[in-house]
């Protein structure tokens, strides 16, 4: 945890020194506050290339849904059979099942650090990585508008337990609920949305759904035990991977989902809303190759001798015309060459 305690209290400490400079009080809750929701917007910043491995994984495996259907028909009596060629499945095509976990598990070693960090200061005044003792004492002991502790939790402030703090549990739950809500509403924007009729059945499907349920849940149950600065880290980070996803969603939906369609009907109407349709421009190409026929080269006159020999003439693209065949009016014949 050390190199991680370095990097969570240089960010924090940046951002603090620079809310100082704007005017904040050093010692004030609100700049510590401020400093957490800045540590996260900082830290999803440097996760955004995960982001994009997880939402490019993510349609790998709607893709691959028709070719899942296929091995359970084929080893649906065989569970062990079947669960080895769907995993080879995803091996022979770069994917995996649990990429969409892949932010998540690399910000939980930043979460517990941030958590450690807080909690020990808060405690003992202990310094870790940049956060050297004075500051460790001002962080641990900062309030948010002199009244809300950032190292308190709504489990410690409970109203039946030795120190009762009924604000603290309030905002607590406030965070919770926010953390809780969004996590989910991230999830069912997912499934909702850029999945494909056909990937909402087999192992994936299956997956995003138990995710869908677990995930709030157990980040609801640990929220009451969460402080205050945790909590805001959490649900800052959870309300930057919902606008995250809504913004890719929108704007570069997987083919075949409610997303795609409504994406296609957007693009329609603001096609119309210029004056012109998608297509227009396609058709407008053809019609103007259509306005440049190619001309016709006309064939020249020839003696009755050049008709006698069956000399022939070229005609244009380098094709050779025969001549017509002695006795035919020669005027027959171009008229009908014209033709």
């Amino acid at each position: 945890m050390v190199p991680l305690y370095y990097i969570v209290s240089a960010v924090l400490i940046g951002w603090h020194e620079l809310l100082s400079l704007i005017g904040l009080d050093p010692a004030g809750g609100l700049s510590w506050a401020l400093s957490i929701i800045g540590l996260t917007l900082v830290i999803r910043a440097a996760l955004i290339p995960l982001f994009v491995k997880q939402i490019k994984s993510s349609r790998n495996m709607q893709l691959l849904q028709p070719k899942v259907k296929e091995l359970q028909k084929k080893y649906g009596h065989d569970r062990q059979k079947l669960a080895e060629e769907t995993m080879k499945l995803y091996k022979d095509a770069g994917t995996n099942p649990f990429a969409s976990c892949l932010p998540i598990l690399m910000q939980m070693p930043i979460f517990f650090a941030l958590f450690r960090l807080l909690d020990q200061a808060a405690r003992s005044g202990k310094a870790h990585g940049f956060l050297d003792a004075d500051r460790a004492k001002q962080f641990g002991q900062s309030e948010i508008f002199g009244a809300i502790p950032l190292k308190e939790s709504f489990w410690n402030s409970r109203t039946w337990g030795d120190e009762p703090h009924g604000l603290v549990m309030v905002v607590a739950l406030i965070l919770v609920l926010a953390m809780t809500a969004t996590t989910f509403t991230t999830q069912r924007q997912l499934m909702a949305k850029n999945m494909p009729a056909e990937a909402m059945s087999g192992p994936y499907a299956q997956q995003q759904k138990m995710l869908l349920y677990i995930l709030p849940v157990a980040f609801g149950l640990g929220g009451v035990a969460f402080p205050i600065g945790v909590l805001l880290y959490w649900t800052t980070s959870n309300l930057w991977t919902m606008c995250q996803q809504f913004y890719v969603i929108r704007n570069n939906p997987a083919p075949g989902t409610p997303a795609f369609a409504a994406k296609e009907e957007r693009d329609r109407a603001k096609a119309a809303r210029h004056g012109r349709t998608p297509t227009e421009t396609v058709v407008e190409e053809k019609v103007e190759e259509g306005r440049r026929p190619a001309t016709r080269q006309q064939p020249k006159r020839q003696s009755r001798s050049q008709r006698k020999g069956g000399t022939t003439q070229s005609k244009p693209g380098g094709q050779a015309r025969k001549s017509p065949p002695e006795g035919k009016d020669e005027t027959t014949n171009h008229e009908g060459d014209s033709k």
